[in-house]
């Protein structure tokens, strides 16, 4: 199982409305296509407190990375392309993907 997980930076004037994006859009339309599941939305704490803005993680399981591409390549751009079309540069993101580790065996 992977972990595909993206940081969001928002701008601080933006804040509200992407949030109300990412809950009513972005996560209800990526786990409708049933290749991502199980979706969190967290907010990053802020370790400088003079930091602008603040950011959000979003986070989905998912089977594997070929699931992971095949998402991105049908419907995951779109998604993205909607919140640069809406956001610009109010909202900057990066991607990593994780690999649970079973810490009990």
């Amino acid at each position: 199982m992977i972990v595909y997980n993206t940081t969001f930076h928002i701008d601080q004037p933006a804040v509200t409305e992407c949030l109300d994006f990412l809950k009513k859009i972005y996560i209800p339309r990526a786990v409708a296509s049933g290749f991502l599941q199980n979706a969190c939305l967290r907010r990053v704490l802020h370790t400088n407190p003079e930091e602008e803005g603040a950011n959000y993680s979003v986070q989905f399981h998912v089977k594997n990375i070929d699931t992971l591409n095949y998402w991105m390549e049908q419907e995951g751009r779109e998604l993205h392309s909607q919140l640069v079309k809406r956001f610009g540069r109010s909202v900057n993101g990066f991607s990593t993907l994780l690999e649970e580790i079973d810490w009990e065996k």
